[in-house]
């Protein structure tokens, strides 16, 4: 099986062309950093009937995503750099809906890549105990669940001890992604973050959106203007509409090709 690991802000996933067989297995297999390829999971681009291309996300641990923000922009990529098509304005089909991807591109291969990402859904904040603490944090959803918490300092947090409780607190029956965010000024934020299914990644895009959409409505940011969120693998540029649609626009890179025996 030939592939192709690519990364949005370090956010790295295999990319196939074509549809997956025993995708749960490979992804674990295939995304273990010492005995397999190395990465946060794996991305499936195949024929779509609805829109321009298909993708299927399955994280490290093999349970399926509904949508990936870092990965999606890697996808306009895929699909341009190798050919599959000569648009620059694309249809994505997700289980989380339709995306829509511009490309910026430069020497003819794509350099960055803007998505509407569709509307932040903002649920009231809860509550919950957390290893003998009360936190609270503001649910979002970008198509998958998120939790986002605000911080005083964003590098102080331990992610590999207080991730995993929340990631699979009771509250969230199917699991949750879970940011951090500290607010530097109206159009700047904080966010580090542990991925449902895939635990410290260096980016998440879907994260970044509903950190910028609950910082947007808790007024510490604003509307309709360019919020630079910082990652630990960068930073991505997301604008709030207000009406609550997400526009996301960051990189996406090629690191190498593979042929692996499945």
């Amino acid at each position: 099986m030939h592939f192709t690991k690519m990364h949005g802000l370090g956010n790295d996933y295999l990319y196939v062309y074509g549809e997956p067989v025993n995708p749960e297995k490979l992804s674990i297999r295939l995304s273990e950093r010492h005995f397999g390829a190395g990465s946060d999971g794996m991305i499936w681009i195949s024929h779509s009937d609805i829109a321009d291309f298909k993708m299927r996300i399955f994280n490290a641990d093999g349970s399926e995503a509904k949508m990936c923000g870092n990965g999606i922009r890697c996808v306009g990529k895929y699909v341009y750099d190798k050919g599959y098509t000569d648009k620059k304005h694309l249809t994505i089909e997700t289980l989380s809906g339709i995306k829509i991807l511009d490309l910026k591109t430069s020497g003819g291969k794509v350099k960055s890549v803007s998505v509407d990402m569709g509307n932040a859904e903002i649920s009231s904040d809860l509550t919950i105990n957390v290893n003998g603490e009360k936190i609270t944090c503001t649910p979002v959803s970008m198509g998958n669940p998120h939790a986002v918490i605000f911080v005083s300092d964003a590098e102080a947090v331990e992610l590999d001890k207080i991730g995993p409780s929340i990631e699979h607190h009771e509250v969230f029956p199917g699991g949750v992604n879970v940011e951090f965010v500290q607010i530097i000024d109206k159009n700047t934020i904080r966010m580090r973050v542990w991925e449902r299914g895939s635990g410290i990644t260096m980016a998440c895009g879907t994260g970044a959106c509903a950190s910028a959409a609950a910082s947007v409505i808790k007024n510490h940011c604003i509307y309709n203007e360019d919020i630079s969120v910082i990652l630990d693998g960068g930073t991505l540029k997301i604008n709030v509409a207000s009406d609550l649609g997400i526009t996301m626009t960051g990189p996406a890179e090629t690191i190498y090709e593979g042929e692996v025996e499945v």
